[in-house]
């Protein structure tokens, strides 16, 4: 199984080790059709993309995509889940010079004093199960923000202790053409989980997350679940075919 594109790698203009061209390169090694390149977004606390270099990556994907034919560079953002109410980090005028909406709840971001105490603090320093009613919480933020934003990827889902209704969010998913993601660094969903997303509208999409260029492209963990699973390739958005994705840019 080839990926067609890798969409949710990082480099240095956060905390990746290579650079956007690197990137490119290794993808065009592997066989890819179509890379992105997804920062951090301005509010994440440890690795946030400087909003001055959005712009700035803007214009270099653009000159490369010329510079490398054989293959489509897409940018992106990977932003953060801030609130109850399906709060992210990304504005209008951001989003207009996008291919591509990332979304991911992560340990640390900058909340509102509302959402520190509402989100954060009940999710990422939460000791034991969550709650019932935390996973409500949980879920229904990121319906809200799907309600409200082009989010194309759902990142990592039920990380940093953001536990989650998977089955209510591929349900939703599948109406929004937002694609649930198979993470190269960390999957958190159990059997029983990913086979509900199979029964569902929502379609996997696999990416490496990657943080150095020789990591692009690479996700094994994923493919032996789909393997393991007899999941068909039909169900993930990039085996054999491209994704499709909302319309941020214009």
């Amino acid at each position: 199984m080839i990926l067609f594109g890798d969409y949710h790698t990082h480099t240095i203009y956060t905390h990746g080790k290579s650079t956007i061209e690197e990137n490119v390169l290794v993808a065009i090694k592997k066989g890819l059709k179509e890379v992105a390149i997804t920062e951090h977004s301005y509010k994440h606390f440890a690795h946030p993309v400087k909003r001055k270099n959005i712009k700035v990556m803007r214009e270099e994907v653009d000159r490369l995509n010329k510079k490398y034919p054989e293959i489509k560079i897409l940018l992106g953002l990977e932003c953060n889940l801030l609130g109850v109410n399906g709060e992210i980090d990304l504005t209008d005028e951001e989003e207009k010079m996008l291919d591509l909406v990332v979304l991911g709840y992560h340990k640390t971001f900058k909340p509102t004093f509302k959402n520190f105490f509402k989100f954060l603090i009940p999710n990422t320093f939460r000791i034991g199960q969550a709650s019932k009613k935390r996973i409500e919480i949980n879920t229904n933020a990121y319906i809200n923000a799907m309600k409200k934003h082009k989010i194309d990827i759902l990142a990592h889902l039920k990380y940093a202790n953001c536990t989650v209704d998977v089955k209510k969010i591929a349900d939703f998913a599948g109406t929004q053409n937002t694609y649930i993601e198979l993470n190269g660094k960390r999957i958190n969903f159990t059997d029983e989980e990913i086979l509900d997303v199979v029964n569902s509208n929502a379609k996997f999409i696999i990416d490496s997350d990657a943080h150095i260029c020789d990591k692009v492209g690479e996700n094994n963990h994923a493919l032996n679940i789909l393997t393991r699973l007899n999941i068909p390739q039909e169900k993930v958005a990039n085996i054999g075919k491209t994704p499709t994705f909302k319309n941020h840019k214009g």
